[in-house]
């Protein structure tokens, strides 16, 4: 829930950089409120239509900008621009941002900061 408040805060913030943890508990928070939205949306049956809820809309609306956010924070973190973003718009472009998001971050400071992922000695993996 941390990373989902830590997004949130910093919604308009476009640059520096994100963790993979912070972007994936950030959505993963995201997809559970959806969810529970949906939930009460059907208990109360409040609808727009049979396929379009009130709360899931205006939920939509307000998770957009905190999302491309992130997503460009993200991508920021793996060395690409944030304009990468925009490849959702070609065919089969939400599978190169998919692949985007779940690579390592950069070690070493780029030119949207420094690297937000503590650095581990080699001896965590000893035997």
């Amino acid at each position: 829930m941390k990373w989902f408040v830590h997004a949130l805060k910093n919604t308009f913030n476009f640059s520096g950089r994100a963790r993979r943890q912070e972007y994936w508990m950030y959505y993963l928070f995201g997809i559970i409120i959806s969810f529970v939205i949906i939930m009460i949306e059907e208990m109360l049956n409040l609808k727009f239509s049979p396929e379009v809820g009130i709360l899931s809309t205006l939920f939509g609306i307000i998770f957009m900008i905190p999302s491309l956010s992130v997503t460009v924070r993200r991508l920021h973190d793996i060395g690409r621009s944030g304009a990468w973003i925009l490849i959702i718009f070609i065919p089969f472009g939400a599978i190169v941002l998919f692949v985007f998001t779940v690579l390592d971050s950069q070690p070493q400071t780029n030119r949207w900061g420094p690297s937000q992922k503590p650095l581990q000695s080699d001896s965590s993996y000893s035997v």
